[in-house]
C-alpha cells in the first residue's frame, strides 16, 4: 500500500523555507554564467586555524578515537570550554553537571527544547529572530510568544507587560545577543534584568550566544552567566562555529543549570553518540591554545562591516553600523520598501547581482529589511557595492 497524500504531521506546522526562494534564483544565474556575489547565508568563508586541523589530523590517525564517543561530550573537553568561561567572564562551572557538548548550537538548541518544553508552554522571544528559536518552539510542540524588539530595551518593557497580564505566563524566554538578525547588542544590566524577571516568574531562560566573540568598536559581548543567579534559571548555548572559523565541524556546548542539562544530556543519550572523537580534540586544542586567532577574526569581520557599511551610505544607502555579529541588518530603502522583503531581495539579485537574506524570513516583524553577511573579502565586498551603486541609480 503506498503512502499516504496528506502531509507529516510536523512537517506541516513548518511553512515554506523563504531563504530558498533566493537561493534557487541564485543557482539559476549562475548557471548563466552570472558573477553573484553571495552575502546571504552566514556561511564564515575562513580557514580554521592551522593549529586546529593539525591535531584532527593526528588524532584521526589513531584507531582508538574511530569508536564511538560520548554524547555529552568527552571530559577534557568539557573541562577546556569550563576554563575559557573562567577566564574570559569570571564564571565558575562544573563540567560534569554544567556542561554539555553538542553537535553545534543547532543541536543544541532543538534537543533541548525537546527536553525542557511541553504541549502548550509559551517560549517568549525577540522577534525577529534566527528561524530555529521560532520553529524549534513549534516542532517540540510549545507556543511561540513574538515578542517584538526594535531595540532591547523595548523588548524588556514589552516582556514586563506580558508577565504582569498574560496567563500562562511564558514557560521559557529564548534569547540570543548579539543578535542575529538584527545584530541587537545588550550590556550585563539588560541580563540582570532578564534573570530578575526569570527568576520571580521560575522561567527557564536558554541564551544563544553564537556571536560570542564578535564584538566591535571596543564593545565586548557579556555572558549572561555573568550575572549572579543566572545559572539557577539559565543555560547559555556557546557555539565554535564562528568564532573559530569551525562552521562545519559541528561544536557547540550548553552551560548553566543543572536541571536543564541534565534533561538535555538525557535526550541526547537516546538520539547520538556525540561527536566524532578527533574533532572533539581538535576543539580542545583550539580552546586551548587559539584565543589569538579569535581576536583575528574579530578583527577582519569589523573591517568587513567597514568596507560594506562605508560603500552602502555612499551609494545612497543609509545604514548603522552593527556592533557586534556578522551581520548588517539594513533598512530597505524608502522608494523600493512597498516591495516587501522578499521581492526586494530577487530584483537586488537581479540587477545588482547580489545575494542578501529578506527580513521576512526571520519572522513576520523583519519585513523591511534585507540582512547582508559579512562573508566575502574586501575585493567581492566592493564589487557587489559597486552593483547595488548602479542598481539604486
Amino acid at each position: 500500500m503506498p503512502v499516504g497524500t496528506e502531509e507529516f504531521y510536523r512537517i506541516q506546522k513548518l511553512p515554506p523555507y523563504v531563504f530558498a526562494v533566493v537561493n534557487e534564483m541564485k543557482a539559476r544565474l549562475r548557471a548563466d554564467q552570472q558573477d553573484v556575489v553571495d552575502l546571504g547565508m552566514g556561511n564564515p568563508d575562513g580557514a580554521t586555524p592551522r593549529t586546529i586541523v593539525s591535531k584532527l589530523v593526528e588524532a584521526a590517525r589513531n584507531p582508538r578515537n574511530h569508536r564511538y564517543s560520548m554524547s555529552r561530550g568527552i571530559p577534557r573537553l568539557r573541562e577546556e570550554i569550563v576554563k575559557r568561561y573562567k577566564a574570559n567572564y569570571g564564571v565558575s562551572l562544573d563540567p560534569e553537571k554544567e556542561a554539555i557538548v553538542t553537535i553545534g548550537a543547532k543541536d543544541a538548541l532543538a534537543h533541548l527544547l525537546f527536553a525542557v518544553i511541553g504541549p502548550g508552554d509559551i517560549v517568549a522571544s525577540p522577534n525577529p529572530c534566527y528561524p530555529i528559536h521560532q520553529y524549534g518552539v513549534v516542532m517540540a510542540e510549545g507556543t511561540p510568544c513574538l515578542v517584538p524588539m526594535p531595540d532591547p530595551a523595548s523588548f524588556l518593557n514589552t516582556l514586563e507587560d506580558i508577565y504582569r497580564s498574560a496567563s500562562p505566563k511564558p514557560k521559557m524566554l529564548l534569547l540570543s545577543f548579539p543578535q542575529n538578525p538584527t545584530t541587537a547588542c545588550v550590556d550585563l544590566d539588560f541580563f540582570k534584568e532578564i534573570v530578575r524577571l526569570a527568576s520571580r516568574h521560575g522561567t527557564m531562560i536558554v541564551h544563544d550566544f553564537a556571536y560570542a566573540d564578535l564584538g566591535f568598536d571596543g564593545y565586548v559581548p557579556p555572558s549572561i552567566l555573568q550575572v549572579e543567579g543566572a545559572s539557577e534559571v539559565a543555560v547559555e548555548i556557546f557555539s565554535m562555529s564562528k568564532s573559530y572559523n569551525m562552521a562545519g565541524w559541528r561544536v557547540g556546548f550548553c552551560l548553566g543549570n543543572q536541571r536543564m542539562i541534565a534533561a538535555l544530556a538525557r535526550i541526547k543519550s537516546y538520539l547520538d553518540y556525540g561527536i566524532f572523537q578527533p574533532i572533539q580534540i581538535a576543539a580542545i586544542i583550539g580552546l586551548r591554545e587559539c584565543e589569538e586567532d579569535t581576536r583575528k577574526i574579530n578583527a577582519l569581520y569589523q573591517k568587513r562591516r567597514d568596507v560594506l557599511i562605508t560603500g552602502l551610505n555612499r551609494a545612497g544607502w543609509p545604514v548603522e553600523p552593527p556592533k557586534g555579529t556578522m551581520f548588517v541588518w539594513a533598512p530597505i530603502p524608502e522608494r523600493f520598501r512597498a516591495l516587501g522583503s522578499l521581492e526586494f531581495s530577487k530584483l537586488l539579485l537581479e540587477k545588482a547581482l547580489v545575494a542578501v537574506s529578506p527580513g521576512i524570513g526571520f519572522g513576520p516583524l523583519g519585513e523591511g529589511f534585507v540582512r547582508f553577511a559579512l562573508i566575502e573579502n574586501d575585493h567581492r565586498t566592493k564589487q557587489a557595492i559597486r552593483g547595488i551603486r548602479h542598481f539604486l541609480k
